[in-house]
């Protein structure tokens, strides 16, 4: 992955952090780029969406002030994911981003 890729798709990998529905414009806008950079940063925010979901079935169901602080770590680990993707590295998030990158790996 080289610079040129960063610079195309910095633009596209911040709009997958603000919503979900900027993470399926952002997947759709690069589906015929195939920007590598952009597909980085939507596997990272696939999983973050992910660990909202958790954070909120665990807030109902489990205990309020432990899915407040998933919630929380969650919101941390975003706001992490999206600096990084604003300044244009490629960053993983702490634990998980390996993951993330293995799991989502067929968005591509």
């Amino acid at each position: 992955m080289n610079n040129q890729d960063i610079k195309n798709g910095k633009a596209l990998a911040t709009v997958a952090y603000i919503t979900p529905l900027g993470l399926l414009i952002a997947i759709s806008l690069n589906l015929e780029k195939r920007n590598p950079y952009v597909f980085f940063h939507a596997r990272q925010m696939i999983g973050l969406v992910i660990m909202v979901g958790i954070s909120n079935v665990c807030e109902k169901y489990v205990n309020s002030w432990f899915g407040t602080a998933l919630w929380t770590v969650t919101f941390i680990c975003w706001i992490y994911c999206m600096i990084y993707a604003i300044i244009g590295e490629y960053k993983l998030l702490p634990f998980l981003g390996k993951h993330f990158q293995d799991w989502f790996r067929n968005l591509k």
